[in-house]
């Protein structure tokens, strides 16, 4: 078997500007996303006991961080208020409507799940192609920064904001949507 049999086949370097953001329920919130990450997994371990020393082994639960993405706020507040209006449904609505809406389906049928949304991250390759997928299950917001407004700036400086998510699981998987990467 020769030597380069073990090399890695494609010698460009991922690049972080090569990504696109899509939020299933709120489009516009994904539209200026100008920064996501992949979140980080931790694997647990559980401690083997021993005569000498204990031994730690995996065995416990993932952990999954939390995924967030930076988008430009619209003059309109459109995408600001789409992730405003779904945590404060969700978090402390001012009536019960509000929650009621949050939780309501398109054919006007109360579904907890309603409250969720999936999303996926696009990995974009060298000539913006996409390479793979981050599918997101299960979203939904836990924080949105503020927005701060200044009179003394001297140079204009667009907002932007920052939502933090909640997710079951993300999978990583090829543009075919079904196999793993």
């Amino acid at each position: 078997m020769s030597a380069f049999a073990n090399q890695i086949q494609n010698r460009n370097f991922l690049a972080p500007v090569g990504f696109k953001f899509d939020l299933g329920k709120f489009p516009k919130a994904s539209f200026f996303s100008n920064s996501a990450r992949i979140p980080e997994i931790v694997l647990g371990t559980i401690i083997q006991p021993g005569y000498l020393k204990d031994i730690e082994v995996p065995g416990e639960k993932l952990q999954y961080g939390d995924f967030s993405f930076r988008f430009f706020v619209d003059e309109s507040l459109e995408n600001y208020m789409a992730i405003h209006n779904w945590l404060t449904g969700l978090g402390f609505p001012e009536t019960p409507q509000e929650f009621i809406d949050k939780t309501t389906d398109e054919e006007n049928q109360r579904d907890m799940n309603e409250q969720f949304s999936d999303g996926s991250l696009r990995i974009l390759n060298s000539n913006f192609q996409t390479l793979g997928i981050v599918k997101f299950a299960d979203l939904y917001p836990t924080s949105i920064t503020s927005l701060e407004f200044d009179a003394t700036e001297s140079d204009i400086n667009y907002f932007t904001a920052e939502a933090t998510f909640k997710y079951t699981i993300y999978n990583i998987v090829k543009s075919d949507h079904r196999t793993r990467l």
